[in-house]
């Protein structure tokens, strides 16, 4: 289902940089670590036709991925800002290309091209939905529960996300924290629609205790291995009864493709800022829905910036699954957005204004930015 009408140009004039430092309600924590903070970079892309917004999705430590803040905000700043306003007009579908020259840095890309989207869908008013072929106008929301102190914990965490109206629970899980968390969790609240998420916590020597798992009916298992694991990923899928579904392994449509050839993944988990944007995580879709195969929007603790484009990208029809498109008051006391997503009857609606459908709060970004840059043609 590719995009029927591509967005227009747009004359750039050049782009702002901010880091931004966003405290949490509460300690988010997962294998990797845990955040008490997030710190983002928010882009602003400044054109003739009006701005428009991104958001780079990096974390303060290359614990996740190996782009961190720091390094998106050089080589941005250094290399794709520029790339970008060497051409006097871009059109968002252009700008995977001028970019491509630099290797890697996805979340980096990503964020500039949402940027550059969202402007020119603003200036032809319409809205990132539409352009991105959204087929509902609100989409189910799951949380993603971190590393509680212990199972009794948890279950207490999860029992208040389920009263709040949250249609689906992800639970973080690692080595010592899993089989225990995952049955307390299931014996605590019944048939709930359940998932787990290791980030990439195991290897096959762990491969008993993920079967384990397999007795709590669980939507899928996540990223069990390591990214570069497919291979893996693949045997463990054969002895696993629970369907295996891939994050962090999935960079670009070409690894979504090569996991479906090997059968290692029967689940996918798009996240636009990890593939490098919105249009390639639609042709991550595309492969999908044509394999057969169901995706889901996950999420990277986004501002109401990124957290209304991945609304928008969970509307489209094969995400069939539901995502980790939260409210944002999950994760922020306040967002940078004057309108935050909100959790509606265990949905999150789909923003229909133009470009991303949301404004920015200017004078709370203004007071959570710690470093802000603005480089001109």
């Amino acid at each position: 289902m590719p995009i029927a009408q591509p967005a227009a140009s747009v004359s750039l004039e050049g782009f702002e940089l901010r880091v931004v430092h966003l405290p949490l309600v509460a300690p988010f924590t997962t294998s990797f670590g845990t955040e008490t903070v997030r710190e983002v970079i928010i882009v602003r892309a400044l054109t003739a036709d009006g701005d428009g917004w991104g958001e780079i999705v990096t974390g303060a430590a290359p614990l996740y991925s190996s782009e961190y803040t720091q390094g998106a905000w050089d080589v941005a700043t250094r290399f794709l800002v520029p790339a970008l306003l060497e051409r006097r007009r871009v059109a968002p579908h252009e700008v995977p290309g001028l970019l491509a020259p630099i290797v890697g840095h996805r979340m980096a890309k990503a964020g500039l091209e949402l940027a550059v989207l969202d402007a020119a869908l603003r200036a032809e008013t319409r809205s990132l939905g539409a352009f991105l072929g959204a087929a509902v106008d609100r989409v189910p929301s799951g949380v993603s529960v971190g590393l509680q102190r212990d199972p009794a914990a948890l279950v207490d965490a999860v029992g208040a996300y389920l009263a709040e109206g949250y249609v689906r629970i992800k639970i973080k899980i690692k080595p010592g924290r899993d089989v225990a968390d995952t049955a307390a969790v299931r014996d605590a609240f019944g048939e709930v629609p359940l998932q787990v998420d290791a980030n990439s916590a195991y290897t096959l020597a762990d491969i008993d205790t993920v079967a384990a798992l397999d007795a709590f009916d669980l939507l899928l298992i996540e990223q069990p291995l390591q990214e570069d694991d497919l291979v893996d990923h693949a045997v463990l899928a054969e002895h696993v009864r629970t369907p295996i579904c891939l994050d962090e392994s999935i960079v670009s449509a070409k690894a979504a493709g090569d996991a479906l050839a090997l059968a290692a993944a029967s689940v996918i988990n798009i996240k636009a800022g990890r593939v490098g944007g919105y249009l390639e995580a639609v042709r991550i879709h595309d492969l999908c829905v044509a394999a057969g195969v169901p995706v889901w929007c996950g999420g990277m603790l986004e501002t109401g910036i990124g957290r209304a484009a991945n609304a928008a990208l969970a509307a489209l029809p094969g995400f069939t699954l539901p995502g980790d498109v939260s409210a944002a008051s999950r994760f922020y006391d306040r967002d940078i957005v004057t309108e935050p997503a909100v959790l509606d009857d265990g949905h999150v609606r789909v923003p229909t204004g133009p470009g991303l459908g949301v404004e920015i709060d200017r004078a709370f970004l203004d007071a959570v930015t710690a470093e802000r840059v603005e480089i001109r043609r």
